[in-house]
């Protein structure tokens, strides 16, 4: 056990928010959380640099009969990140994949529809994203987050995280412009170890703080306007 350790998710998004503070003031930055923890977090990082907040919402693709098991991930707009070899070994037809990716796909429109409240995803054409979660094991999900924010047309993408073991640092550094990690840590078992408090989060919390986040960025739009 590691006595390197965040009291809660929001202290982990101030010490985000510290370590971004180079775009703090920037009009085009967009900060793109993944539900549920990412979203405390985010809320943190977007007050601290008065950036706008919108979710993205992958899901993991779990292997038929073994759901926990993940080849990949998916998001709201179809886009897809598979582990194509993972995907062989374990002999699964296109058939069954199709019907797996459907149904996540389904369940990622149905939460990302909760979340926003029938609001328009916030653009990311020529915007810089922030993406923000509350830590990578793996990091395939957060692959998939990345793959739609360019497909969404961020011109820069920023991965901040707080804890990650160095492998999945290496490994999407590869594939954005900039990995935030105050924490890189190994041995890695879980992201929870790294908290004192990592209770579960509620959807009505991540509503509440989407909320909150639309007001804050439409006051200080009006006041910017006056």
């Amino acid at each position: 056990m590691t006595s390197a350790r965040y009291r809660d998710r929001v202290e982990a998004g101030r010490r985000l928010a510290t370590e971004l503070r180079e775009y703090v003031g920037k009009n085009n930055i967009v900060v793109l959380a993944i539900p549920r923890g990412g979203v405390i977090l985010g809320y943190e990082v977007a007050v601290v640099l008065g950036g706008q907040l919108d979710v993205v919402v992958p899901r993991k693709i779990g292997a038929p009969g073994n759901p926990e098991f993940a080849v990949g991930a998916v998001t709201e707009d179809g886009t897809m990140v598979l582990n194509r070899g993972t995907v062989n070994m374990l002999g699964i037809t296109e058939r069954q994949l199709k019907k797996t990716i459907d149904d996540e796909v389904a369940e990622v429109k149905r939460r990302v529809k909760t979340y926003r409240g029938g609001e328009d995803p916030v653009s990311l054409a020529g915007k810089t994203a922030i993406i923000v979660d509350d830590g990578l094991a793996t990091g395939a999900t957060m692959k998939a987050a990345v793959a739609s924010a360019k497909g969404r047309g961020a011109s820069r993408i920023v991965v901040a995280v707080p804890v990650s073991p160095p492998e999945a640092v290496k490994e999407l550094s590869k594939e954005v412009d900039e990995v935030i990690c105050p924490l890189v840590y190994e041995p890695f078992f879980a992201i929870g170890q790294f908290y004192d408090d990592f209770s579960q989060v509620e959807d009505e919390q991540v509503i509440m703080l989407l909320r909150l986040a639309r007001e804050k960025a439409k006051e200080e739009q009006d006041n910017f306007q006056e």
